[in-house]
């Protein structure tokens, strides 16, 4: 099961969780963890695992908070963008790292453009949690201390566009028409996805 909820202005934050052993993952905190708290509350879950997509503090801010809470919950981050976090990941992920939250499955996949260490997660192969990597309708910004055009390019052609259609896409932003949606549809009608070349996504305004 996957929770999206909005934190902050326009972030999401996501519970991932398995019903049956009331396990939880939480995905990108950002600013508010009281909505997160209240949600495992009611959920009666056990949170597992806080998971990072990257290090940008819209994202991870109150971190803090929910290991201060919930102690055992370990952070999970990949090596590049773990080294920036203030409280250091206690699992380390890279490409194709699972983790079980109960019987849900996790998959990762590291994906630098946005930042030099983001991932994505895939949640029991039906989902992609996409942090700042794609939103709908765009992807992440480049121009930013870490950010590059170029790797973003080839993590949206090699890692992205290489996943099912069938996959729902949930974005670390609340930037388009809907909160989520199939990557099929992403594929068709995402400016940055359809993109054909390095010089062809360079011009994308």
């Amino acid at each position: 099961m996957i929770e999206q909820m909005r934190v902050g202005f326009d972030n999401f934050c996501y519970v991932v969780y398995c019903p049956l052993q009331r396990k939880a993952a939480v995905v990108d905190p950002g600013f508010d963890a009281s909505k997160v708290l209240l949600f495992l509350e009611r959920k009666r879950l056990m949170l597992e695992y806080i998971i990072l997509t990257h290090y940008h503090s819209d994202h991870c801010a109150d971190v803090r908070v929910l290991k201060k809470t919930v102690p055992s919950a370990r952070i999970v981050a990949s090596q590049k963008d773990g080294e920036r976090l203030s409280l250091k990941p206690e699992v380390i992920v890279s490409d194709e790292s699972q983790l079980s939250v109960g019987h849900v499955m996790l998959s990762f996949l590291l994906t630098p453009g946005h930042t030099p260490g983001g991932i994505c997660i895939i949640v029991d192969e039906e989902a992609v949690l996409t942090g700042d990597t794609l939103f709908i309708g765009d992807c992440g910004r480049t121009d930013l201390l870490g950010g590059s055009l170029e790797e973003m390019f080839q993590t949206l052609q090699q890692k992205i566009k290489t996943l099912p259609d069938e996959y729902i896409v949930y974005p670390g932003h609340d930037y388009g028409e809907k909160p989520f949606d199939r990557l099929g549809n992403q594929k068709q009608s995402n400016k940055t996805l359809l993109a054909k070349s390095l010089k062809e996504f360079s011009q994308i305004p």
